[in-house]
């Protein structure tokens, strides 16, 4: 049986769509009206809601803590101070990665790394011996996450923070709403300015409830997955199992990706100023940073005139994909195949039809015009798109 987050009770009677899907073994909202633009348009707009509580949540406490995620995470953990908030991944023996979470630093010796899989299993085997104790505390929190232009007004205003504008980008700190403890993050999966609110299980009806009455003023409008989806290839995220397969899973090695193919190089850039940490699959990573990866992950639009040919010659009008689509498209140069787009979607911000691609390095330059399948009427065609640096969309209030 589905589990339900701490928010269902509300996330229930608000879906008048009744349309759910499954994450982490959860039953969460696709979309709470018979269309999920509107609550796209609240993300872009005003501000999104949106019930986060299914990520698997990870307490790492103890004296050998950062030692542990020093060796585990790709991205030095030393370098997270107290407060801070580090996107980063983790990989196997042979540098290919497992998963890509969030860790928020506590304390000295306390932290918390969020994941979209089960991964206590693989911490435990990492942290033998180590003085650390790992917990899945996944069940004891709820999060919520407030999207969008009006994010720090009504988060703000919810928690009596006349300080707000102050908690920089990917940082945390404590707060209170509704007479809830709650703890305030700089952080989100859309692309915008965002925050994300964490709290007790078994409070968090009102923080919910406070924030709607709070932010209806604001625009604030509950969002489904659909939504967000459309946002986050606007922001140029990955998805596990979507734009990547975790090496733990992958059946084949051309299934495998290195940090560097995933856009992750950004996070090695201290590698070599790090004082040689002890990193899980740091030799494969070196050699391939040498070398230079196989792969890079791309954004690709669309050239509108001859996605639209197609449909113009058998007297159909052009579609327009609004809901995001989760498959894996051929993406060709001069022909030959050079690789595959994994999200795509129309973005109504910006009016071009996206993509998010994995192509082999060296078509991977921006400005590089491959064709992309379609497929119109049953029959397949090719459209021409524009390799182009991510995110798509990247407005300065994200980190103001």
């Amino acid at each position: 049986m589905l589990k339900k987050t701490p928010f269902h009770p509300r996330v229930e009677l608000l879906n008048v769509a009744w349309s759910w899907r499954r994450w982490a073994g959860h039953t969460v909202a696709s979309q709470y009206e018979m269309t999920h633009e509107r609550e796209y348009y609240a993300i872009r707009s005003g501000a999104g809601l949106i019930d986060v509580s299914p990520l698997y949540k990870y307490a790492i406490e103890g004296k050998d803590a950062e030692r542990f995620l020093s060796y585990l995470l790709v991205r030095d953990a030393r370098q997270c101070q107290v407060g801070q908030v580090h996107y980063t991944a983790w990989c196997n023996e042979d540098g290919h990665v497992l998963e890509d979470g969030v860790l928020f630093r506590m304390a000295s010796d306390k932290y918390r790394l969020t994941a979209a899989e089960p991964n206590l299993d693989w911490f435990t085997e990492v942290a033998y011996g180590l003085d650390v104790a790992i917990e899945d505390i996944s069940a004891d929190f709820g999060s919520l996450a407030v999207q969008g232009p009006n994010a720090r007004a009504i988060v703000q205003a919810a928690s009596g923070d006349g300080d707000l504008a102050s908690l920089k980008y990917f940082w945390h700190r404590p707060g209170e709403i509704a007479g809830v403890p709650v703890m305030i993050s700089r952080t989100g999966y859309t692309g915008d300015l965002g925050y994300e609110i964490w709290m007790d299980s078994a409070e968090s009806l009102p923080v919910w409830d406070h924030l709607i009455a709070v932010g209806t003023d604001y625009g604030l409008r509950p969002a489904g997955m659909l939504a967000l989806d459309v946002a986050r290839i606007e922001a140029g995220l990955l998805l596990l199992d979507v734009d990547y397969t975790s090496a733990r899973f992958a059946l084949i090695p051309d299934q495998k990706s290195t940090p560097s193919e995933l856009g992750f190089g950004w996070m090695l850039r201290g590698l070599k100023k790090d004082g040689g940490r002890r990193l899980i699959g740091r030799n494969a990573i070196e050699r391939e940073l040498e070398y230079g990866p196989q792969w890079a992950f791309v954004g690709l639009e669309f050239d509108w005139r001859s996605y639209q040919i197609p449909f113009d010659t058998i007297g159909l009008p052009p579609v327009y994909n609004t809901i995001a689509q989760r498959s894996s498209v051929p993406i060709y140069h001069h022909g030959a195949y050079v690789g595959y787009a994994t999200s795509h979607t129309y973005s109504p911000l910006l009016k071009k039809h996206i993509a998010l691609a994995s192509v082999y390095a060296g078509s991977a330059q921006p400005g590089t015009q491959l064709a992309i399948e379609i497929t119109v009427e049953h029959r397949r065609h090719t459209a021409l798109a524009t390799v182009v640096n991510l995110p798509f969309f990247d407005p300065p209030r994200k980190r103001a």
